[in-house]
């Protein structure tokens, strides 16, 4: 199975199917995940419904009766991706259902796969399970076919991505995601606890708390008890005795309200901020139809850093946007070495079908737009090497990810989301811990992404 490049998306996670032994005649089903990590919680709750069926879950195209690709419609080099993918699929297995966000244009992909035998769009679940019924019919034996109470993950045991809402209610001008995935549409706090508690239950130690807009979790709800439900949702989720880590959150005036949980550790809630901003210039933001202004943003950053001098801020940016100017990117450049940013992705900027940017004029040659993703890179570079360098000496706590057969473990600290930021390393005394643990480290050394030090009593 394949999943998707880290050079091709920042914001991507991993797949890793988990291992299942199939009993005799159990139909199975395989699954190739790509995009980011919504996109793996679908792929999750789809595979979680079929082990409840009574299917098994094949590694690889030839254990598998069927595939699922769920796909990724986000940029046009994600769709060339999935479209890749599932031909892929055709050759080595023949039986392919396809869902995901590119499933919202099923022409698109019929026209160049005719031989797909569904394909669904986003958080279909149903529409999947009724093809997946077709194509394999469920044979399952109650007395054997047992579902662990947690579902089926497809991240590593001691972490999990929570999804809490679906679809958007933002119009940016590049972005065709409310198109595929819909208008905002949060899940009720009750169930959403539920779910991680199961989770933590069940062994996980770290919740990534995930969804198109963090911050904005809630607003939906015509008859909500509070104004900002994100506020008592990460109240609770951080009381659960595992780190929380919030993802895709917009800088709106009440996220200022989190950070005081961030600041006291026995909150739970990490001090780590994941926010999309895109740009620094309020001209290529207003062009982009951002709901946020560049000035009002290095605000409320400092205000954050004033109430919690531990957070982390990551991001992500889009370079060679159109009309982009030589002048707008120095003020990004600028920008950025005010707002001295902890965690930096940067996208160079492409038309996407149906996307109202494609229609902007002055659009940006690829060359400029490589020339820029280069000075962007090195000066994110830059702030990150010098921000790990002020690390060297402190004591900080690590989860544990992995750790190989010569010992050396592959831990993150606070500030490091999986898959998406850096790692610390501990090369020696490591043996004996396993993925999970929760450790103190004291930094002896850093890199330009990385850190390397050693474990304390």
């Amino acid at each position: 199975m394949t999943t998707n490049p880290p050079n091709l998306r920042p914001d991507l996670a991993q797949m890793t199917l988990p291992e299942t032994q199939a009993r005799r005649g159990q139909p199975t089903i395989g699954m190739v995940s790509l995009g980011c990590p919504k996109a793996l919680v679908d792929s999750e709750r789809i595979l979680t419904r079929l082990r409840a069926e009574g299917y098994g879950i094949s590694p690889d195209y030839a254990g598998a009766d069927a595939v699922i690709v769920n796909t990724c419609g986000f940029l046009d080099s994600a769709k060339a991706e999935s479209l890749e993918a599932i031909g892929e699929a055709l050759q080595e297995n023949g039986k392919v259902i396809v869902t995901g966000c590119l499933g919202a244009e099923p022409e698109y992909i019929t026209g160049v796969h005719p031989k797909v035998l569904a394909v669904t769009g986003p958080h279909q679940y149903e529409q999947v399970l009724d093809a997946v019924h077709g194509a394999v019919p469920p044979d399952p034996d109650p007395f054997v076919d047992l579902l662990p109470a947690s579902g089926v993950s497809l991240t590593p045991r001691h972490y999990s991505y929570l999804k809490i809402s679906e679809g958007c209610n933002h119009k940016c001008k590049f972005c065709i995601i409310p198109d595929m995935r819909g208008r905002l549409q949060s899940r009720p706090a009750r169930a959403v606890l539920r779910e991680a508690e199961k989770l933590v239950e069940s062994g996980v130690k770290e919740l990534l708390v995930i969804s198109q807009d963090t911050s904005a979790y809630g607003t939906d709800w015509k008859d909500r008890d509070h104004k900002a439900p994100i506020l008592p949702l990460a109240r609770d989720l951080g009381s659960l005795g595992a780190w929380v880590r919030l993802h895709y959150v917009y800088p709106y005036p009440h996220v200022r309200e989190l950070i005081p949980l961030m600041a006291d550790p026995s909150n739970g809630v990490l001090p780590y901020l994941d926010i999309p901003f895109q740009h620094g210039h309020p001209e290529v933001l207003k062009r982009m139809a951002r709901p946020a202004a560049s000035a009002r943003t290095l605000d409320e950053i400092a205000a954050w850093r004033s109430a919690c001098s531990e957070i982390t801020l990551r991001s992500t940016f889009i370079v060679g946007y159109p009309g982009e100017t030589e002048a707008e990117f120095a003020y990004l450049l600028d920008w950025l070495d005010e707002a001295q940013l902890d965690r930096v992705g940067c996208f160079q900027y492409e038309n996407v079908a149906g996307a109202r940017s494609n229609d902007l004029p002055d659009q940006v040659p690829s060359e400029v737009k490589q020339a820029r993703w280069d000075r962007f890179m090195e000066k994110a570079q830059e702030i990150s090497e010098a921000k790990l360098a002020a690390k060297v000496g402190q004591r900080l706590p690590a989860i544990v990810d992995d750790v190989d057969a010569d010992g050396i473990a592959t831990c993150r600290t606070m500030a490091d989301a999986p898959e998406i930021d850096g790692n610390l390393f501990i090369d020696e005394g490591a043996g004996t811990l396993s993925p999970g643990d929760i450790v103190t480290v004291e930094v002896d050394e850093a890199g330009e992404y990385d850190l390397w030090g050693r474990l304390t009593a």
